[in-house]
């Protein structure tokens, strides 16, 4: 498996010793009734495929599309795993639910950037009581997502126009980081948020999440970036990870954030009396069936497909057996740039100010000296108590500029300035 599809990782949360990451699954999964195949034009593990569009990673030939999408409509449930910064990903995606539901009209989305709290909200979008700035604001798009909403609106409004049921089968991160804390034995079953025992992970994703422990371990547990690819290591010390209680607990974190989405489609499908649903989430939580697709399985939900996409070259070597049932070709260019600077944190609203929960390594909010666990208490002199109040702050910041922000550490007000690069500097971290 290629660096880039095996590290991308989701929440990453120091809380004590134990790290909550989610990596890649590794299960493989069974090949779909019937063939989706066209000519053949490639074996597997071969060069890349010159041409873009559907491929078969098994069998190394081209999937027709049309063959292609006629079978996926017939499943019970369909995941697209993304690259959350990929614009490519989000078109395909669109493209894909578009010819899915010109083939099965009653159908559900599922989005992992929803907690279950906000399905209120969606459900108010799909019937058109609000607008964009409306939706986004009451759903705290920039405090539980934070990647740029124009990525996710077209999808969002296709939704609507079509009313097709958009389910919110997240979880609260905290529930997650509680999980990796204490342990899921060790949470009152009041405060899962209806999730139930996840399925027992298999021993392949159990070493794959090994190995990303192993490196996380190594490296900086505070890096946040939910799609950044990690260098390969190597798996000296495995007997002591997989004997680590620490680790038992990030397995079970895992576990638990693939059992809620699982849930999430299944009891909204059943809920709308869907044939189909369509999974939009993490290509970590999708490739090798073993993360969302094993917690369906394990709820009578067994008809299940996956598709994720690759970039050549670099992503050539994702095309391994068992990936997923059809991955599509991108070109080569897929990450989509901010037209806006960006600071580099995670934060979260509190009666004072703003709460920093972490801080991406190699920010300008770490250039500035910010710090997990900081509140700020006002940008550009204007005070600040929601995160969309700082976000739109510092989106209208020009690239380049200086941010002056009031901040509290501990007992002690100080004064950070956050040092925006020029545009050729701007890279893609998320922002807060």
């Amino acid at each position: 498996m290629s660096s880039s599809l095996k590290y991308q990782l989701y929440f990453v949360v120091l809380l004590g010793l134990s790290t909550i990451v989610a990596a890649c699954a590794l299960l493989a999964k069974p090949r779909p009734e019937g063939g989706f195949h066209a000519d053949a034009v490639n074996s597997p593990h071969s060069s890349c495929p010159k041409a873009t569009g559907w491929f078969d990673p098994d069998a190394g030939v081209a999937l027709d599309s049309s063959t292609l999408i006629s079978s996926l409509a017939q499943r019970s449930a369909v995941l697209l795993g993304e690259s959350h910064p990929s614009a490519e990903d989000h078109r395909w995606q669109l493209h894909t639910l578009a010819a899915l539901f010109g083939r099965n009209p009653n159908m559900v989305i599922g989005f992992e950037m929803f907690p279950r709290s906000a399905q209120p909200v969606l459900d108010r979008w799909i019937d058109g009581a609000l607008d964009e700035q409306a939706f986004l604001d009451e759903v705290k798009w920039d405090e539980v997502w934070g990647y740029d909403a124009k990525l996710y609106l077209p999808i969002f409004h296709f939704a609507r126009q079509n009313r097709i049921p958009m389910l919110a089968i997240n979880v609260r991160r905290s529930l997650v980081e509680r999980v990796g804390d204490k342990g899921w034995a060790n949470i009152p079953v009041a405060d899962r948020e209806g999730v139930s025992d996840p399925a027992p992970v298999s021993d392949a994703y159990r070493h794959e999440l090994a190995h990303v422990y192993q490196i996380k371990r190594s490296t900086d547990p505070h890096a946040v970036d939910k799609a950044s690819p990690m260098g390969d290591a190597g798996y000296e010390g495995f007997d002591e990870i997989l004997q680590d209680p620490d680790f038992q607990r990030f397995v079970e974190a895992q576990s638990t954030w693939d059992r809620a989405m699982a849930e999430g489609l299944a009891a909204g499908s059943k809920m709308h009396r869907a044939t189909l649903a369509v999974g939009i989430m993490g290509s970590g939580h999708v490739a090798y069936g073993s993360g969302v697709a094993h917690q369906l399985i394990d709820l009578g939900v067994v008809d299940v497909a996956t598709a994720i996409t690759i970039s050549p070259p670099d992503g050539c070597g994702e095309m391994q057996t068992g990936v997923a049932d059809a991955v599509f070709i991108l070109p080569e260019t897929t990450t989509h740039k901010p037209d806006h600077p960006l600071l580099g944190v995670h934060i979260t609203g509190s009666d004072e100010g703003v709460l920093i929960e972490s801080v991406v390594p190699d920010s300008v909010a770490e250039a500035a000296g910010l710090k997990q666990g900081d509140v700020i208490i006002s940008a550009a002199g204007s005070h600040v108590k929601k995160s969309s109040e700082l976000v739109r702050i510092i989106r209208r910041q020009a690239p380049g500029t200086w941010l002056p922000l009031e901040v509290r550490r501990g007992e002690t007000m100080i004064e950070i300035i956050a040092k925006f690069p020029p545009p050729s500097a701007i890279n893609g971290l998320q922002s807060g």
